[in-house]
């Protein structure tokens, strides 16, 4: 896991890196002289953003599942309203959602887990079912 996170850093670096290179030693040799406070303010800017970016990037943030939508119900549980036979009703976070048991019946008071939804409809499994 740390190795995924230097590896990220380096390729927020990179930038900063080429325009370096770029100003330092490309431009002055084909005699484009850039000012030394000019390349300081254009690298402090690149930094800048790196600073303002990173957080969120070596977070996992490109990589994290959505925390709002129904998207956000897959992989959690719900309690069984109306026995799933193989369909009924369950509850997730105070509302009253249809469902489809994919692995036999759940009754009412069980708690089932959450694999997938479709429309307004979750499917679910009995959580003492093994995969």
């Amino acid at each position: 896991m740390k190795i995924r996170r230097a590896l990220k850093l380096l390729a927020l670096l990179g930038d900063e890196v080429i325009v370096g290179i770029f100003l330092v030693l490309i431009l002055p040799a084909t005699g484009i002289g850039v000012p030394f406070t000019i390349t300081l303010a254009i690298l402090g800017l690149l930094f800048l953003k790196d600073i303002l970016i990173a957080p969120y990037v070596l977070s996992g943030g490109l990589e994290k599942k959505p925390e709002t939508g129904p998207e956000s119900l897959i992989g959690g549980t719900a309690l069984v309203v109306e026995d799933l036979s193989p369909e009924g009703v369950v509850k997730i976070g105070g509302e009253l959602w249809r469902a489809e048991c994919l692995n036999g019946v759940a009754e009412r008071g069980e708690s089932v887990r959450i694999i997938s939804v479709r429309g307004t409809k979750v499917l679910v499994k009995r959580r003492d079912f093994k995969d």
